[in-house]
């Protein structure tokens, strides 16, 4: 499966609020334009054959940074026809139009940040009799009772206004909880629970090059020591010469650095500088004893929107996904996935995929696509296929990048085709660059695997493709002892083997 990285930048790519402590507001705010018929008064006689109103287009305002939607406007609905007496019956009230008639939000009528299709009253436009229709239509009908609900909701706003004046001197007409908002105990192992413990352990960071360019990611504690986990891709703007920052939810800001990073495994670490002294590091679970169906809970900050919590479960696990951050000299970061229907958007990359105890058992990472943004930017939102790094890899790869600050991947010792394929990853003819397919002396080349053969299964784990391979791979470390199950001549074979190391992305 070829999925995107969700960090800022969505590239093509192959196969809430705060806590309760001050923090900056991360909400956008956008307004959305209204419409208005406004004219000159009426005429002193009724005319025959009257004109219909004038319509101007509605259009939408550009979306805000955060993605403020305007609403649609309708067009004003025509009243009965007007009779031969004088004076004459005053104007018909007109109907407005609902939010979304001009134009849909991210979708619809008309696209997000695109201009709306229906018509409207124009500012300014003069007043013209409505032409006569032969009965009154369901139009009518929504006017006469919007301004009905108007006029009794003034009745009763002004009544209600009056006998609370009336009872002041009688004491007052509100019931008081026995304990405020702020006393209220959340028990554990509730969502809100959970969330509480986790979002100071929590950071949104904020990656730029030395040209300017950079983006938003989510990172969590690691350490005491101020280590922080993110994806490759958050920090990879500042990996040479860039800057970074890390925030908390309390809006304490921290400038760090990269320790190391892994853009195979799309794992990095860096570490805050002068870190505080009172770091909570988040609980590691086991990604392994994860089932399907259980609870999920994911930390970051989607579009910009720090500190969001959002649940789900987990969807499926040891999803084969393939992901890159669409740069020429990026290579592909490949991953067997723990999949979750948890709403994961851009910004979430990086943050922590909980269980429902609040242990963390993976690294939200990549979602998949459906080809088209939808947001005016041309960024892809969740629809409910996120995936995660599951932790126990993910851990194994940052104490590497801690210690010596270069990653190590298993490895097999022989080169396969990364073309999509349902029948195995086939060991490919020549090597990269000219080398052997199947390195002399190798696992592959000691466990007797030739050029053209086809791996079928790693252990019991089916492979279908080279990237579901490598994946597979990945989940272990060299030394590590497997089963391989390959094809040759239409027979099938299996040989164990110990795999290797390799240092380094390159």
């Amino acid at each position: 499966m070829s999925t995107e990285n969700e960090g800022n930048t969505v590239p093509p790519a192959p196969s809430a609020p705060p806590v309760p402590v001050a923090s900056p507001d991360a909400s956008p705010q956008g307004a959305a334009p209204e419409g208005n018929a406004q004219g000159a008064p009426r005429p002193p006689m009724p005319q025959e054959n009257p004109a219909a109103p004038p319509a101007a287009p509605a259009s939408d305002q550009p979306p805000t940074a955060h993605g403020a939607a305007p609403a649609g406007q309708g067009a004003a609905s025509a009243g009965p026809a007007p009779d031969g007496s004088w004076p004459p019956p005053p104007p018909a009230t007109p109907s407005y139009g609902s939010y979304g008639d001009g134009a849909a939000y991210g979708g619809g009528g008309a696209s997000y940040g695109g201009d709306a299709g229906g018509p409207g009253t124009g500012w300014g436009a003069s007043w013209q009799q409505p032409a006569p229709k032969p009965r009154a239509g369901r139009g009518g009908l929504v006017a006469a009772v919007l301004v009905a609900a108007l006029v009794a909701g003034g009745l009763g706003g002004g009544l209600g206004y009056t006998l609370a004046k009336d009872r002041d001197d009688r004491g007052s007409t509100t019931v008081s909880a026995p304990d405020s908002a702020t006393q209220v105990k959340r028990a554990p192992g509730t969502i809100a629970n959970v969330a509480a413990k986790a979002l100071p352990s929590t950071v949104t960071i904020q990656a730029e090059s030395s040209d300017g360019e950079g983006g938003t990611g989510t990172g969590f504690v690691f350490d005491t020591q101020g280590h922080i986990v993110t994806n490759n891709h958050v920090v990879a703007e500042a990996v040479d010469g860039g800057r970074l920052t890390a925030t908390f939810p309390s809006g304490k800001k921290y400038d760090a650095e990269v320790v190391g990073h892994a853009q195979g495994y799309d794992v990095a670490v860096i570490k805050l500088k002068n870190a505080p002294s009172d770091l909570r590091p988040l609980a590691l679970g086991d990604s392994d004893k994860v089932a399907v169906g259980d609870e999920t809970i994911a930390i970051g900050a989607p579009f910009g929107l720090s500190n969001t919590v959002t649940t789900g479960i987990i969807s499926a696990k040891d999803r084969p996904v393939a992901s890159s951050d669409g740069s020429s000299s990026s290579k592909a970061s490949y991953m067997s996935a723990l999949q979750t229907d948890a709403s994961i958007n851009p910004g979430n990359s990086g943050g922590p995929l909980l269980d429902a105890s609040g242990a963390v058992i993976g690294i939200n990472s990549a979602i998949q696509s459906t080809g088209s943004g939808g947001f005016g930017s041309g960024q892809s939102g969740s629809i409910g296929l996120g995936f995660a790094i599951p932790i126990n890899q993910a851990k194994y790869v940052a104490q590497q990048l801690i210690k010596t600050g270069k990653p190590v991947y298993a490895k097999i010792g022989a080169s396969v085709s990364l073309e999509d394929s349902s029948d195995g990853a086939k060991i490919t003819d020549q090597g990269t660059g000219g080398a052997a397919a199947v390195e002399s002396g190798g696992p592959a080349d000691k466990a007797g695997l030739k050029p053209g053969d086809v791996i079928t299964k790693l252990d019991d784990h089916v492979i279908d493709s080279g990237p579901t391979l490598i994946g597979e791979i990945w989940t272990h470390e060299p030394g590590d002892k497997v089963t391989i199950t390959y094809k040759r001549g239409g027979q099938e074979h299996t040989a164990d083997l110990t795999l290797g190391a390799r240092e380094g992305d390159s």
